[in-house]
């Protein structure tokens, strides 16, 4: 015979509501790190990201982040420039969600 689970679903909802929302920390640049707009996808795992320091740069996104995340025209990222030729390329380090973009903008770290 089989136990009902109504009690075991009432008890695992019960405990979602009393914890209530959680709190995400969003990334915030470091030194050495800008924050830009994707403005053009060239392939190849390269884009053209117009930063905040108004330079515009040839990025390119990683291996490791190239396999998991989709970046798109549009998407706020962050980049980290090369140490030579750092008016004009970089490496992508991270991609904003929409809602981070929004948090970012308000706090004043996204001048674009």
């Amino acid at each position: 015979m089989k136990k009902s689970n109504k009690n075991n679903n009432k008890n695992r909802n019960n405990n979602n509501n009393q914890q209530g929302e959680q709190t995400v920390r969003v990334r915030s640049p470091r030194k050495g790190e800008i924050p830009g707009i994707v403005e053009q996808i060239l392939g190849h795992g390269k884009l053209k990201v117009r930063c905040n320091d108004k330079n515009i740069r040839l990025c390119r996104i990683p291996g490791k982040m190239k396999k998991r995340i989709w970046i798109r025209e549009g998407d706020v990222v962050l980049v980290k420039p090369w140490d030579f030729q750092s008016d004009e390329k970089a490496d992508v380090i991270w991609r904003y969600t929409r809602t981070e973009a929004n948090y970012l903008e308000r706090r004043g770290f996204l001048k674009i």
